[in-house]
C-alpha cells in the first residue's frame, strides 16, 4: 500500500500551556518508536490565523507520514498520545493524498512514495503545506515580508482556514492552509502580486537554506479546528473514530 500524511491541530486548557510546549520534547522519542510512522514533525503553532513570528503555547500540530493507512488507524485507536487528543480542549486530524509538491524537511524527502490524490477533482479542498528554514542573515528581510503576505493571504479568495506552523518561532517556519478548491490555491501562489514579490526576493537574496511545498486532498476529517470542522460542508472519507 501506498504511503499517506496526516495533519494533527490540539490545543489544550490555557493553564497547561506550559506542560503543551513540554510534550514537543517529551512526545519525540515516544513518536520515534511507532510502527510505521515514517516522518514525523512535532510543531509549535502561531497565534489565531496569524501565519507570522509568534506562538499560541497552548496549541501544537504534528505533521506524519505513514507507510500505509493501517499504521494511521492503530495509532489512533492504541497509542496514549492519540488518546491525549482526544482529551484535549479540542483537537482536529485530517488524511492526506500527495497533489504534488517538492523539497527537503531537514534533508528529507517525505513525499517519497506518499498516495497520489485525484488531480481531476479541480472543485474539491486543497491542503497546502509551506516550510523553510531561513537563513539568519535573513531573517529580519524575511520577517518583514511575512507579515505583508499574511495580510493579502487573508484577503485572497477560497482561503478556508490557515495556521502558522513552525519547529522554532524564528528560523524554522511554515503554513498549513485549506483551499476550497486547486485553482484558487494557485491563484494565490501564482497570482497575488505581493507574495510573487516575495518568492522573487527568496531566490534573489537566497533567504532559505531549505525549503518545501506540497499540496494535499484531505480527506476524512475529524474533530474542530477553532470550533468546526472547515471540511464539514465539503464531502469527505468518514474518519475513523
Amino acid at each position: 500500500m501506498a504511503r499517506i500524511a496526516s495533519f494533527h491541530l490540539v490545543r489544550e486548557p490555557g493553564l497547561k500551556a506550559p506542560l503543551a510546549l513540554a510534550r514537543l520534547g517529551t512526545d519525540r522519542p515516544r513518536l520515534a518508536r511507532v510502527p510505521g510512522l515514517r516522518f514525523w514533525r512535532l510543531l509549535g503553532t502561531g497565534g489565531g490565523s496569524d501565519t507570522g513570528p509568534g506562538a499560541d503555547l497552548a496549541r501544537t500540530a504534528l505533521f506524519a507520514v505513514w507507510d500505509d493507512v493501517a499504521d494511521l488507524d492503530r495509532f489512533v485507536v492504541d497509542h496514549p498520545i492519540a488518546h491525549r487528543w482526544d482529551r484535549a480542549t479540542e483537537s482536529w486530524h485530517v488524511r492526506l493524498r500527495l497533489l504534488g509538491g517538492h523539497g527537503r524537511w531537514r534533508g528529507l524527502d517525505p513525499l517519497d512514495g506518499l498516495e497520489p490524490g485525484d488531480r481531476a477533482a479541480r472543485d474539491r479542498p486543497v491542503a497546502a503545506l509551506t516550510r523553510a528554514d531561513v537563513r539568519r542573515q535573513a531573517g529580519r528581510s524575511f520577517r518583514r515580508a511575512a507579515r505583508e503576505v499574511d495580510t493579502e493571504l487573508h484577503t485572497a479568495d477560497g482561503l478556508i482556514d490557515v495556521v502558522g506552523i513552525g519547529e522554532a518561532p524564528i528560523g524554522r517556519l511554515a503554513t498549513f492552509s485549506l483551499w476550497s478548491s486547486l485553482e484558487a490555491a494557485r491563484a494565490f501562489a501564482y497570482s497575488m502580486p505581493r507574495h510573487q514579490r516575495v518568492i522573487d526576493e527568496t531566490r534573489n537574496g537566497d533567504w532559505y537554506s531549505e525549503e518545501m511545498f506540497a499540496r494535499f486532498q484531505p480527506y476524512a476529517s475529524r474533530g474542530t479546528w477553532n470550533g468546526r470542522d472547515p471540511l464539514a460542508t465539503e464531502p469527505t472519507e468518514r474518519a475513523p473514530s
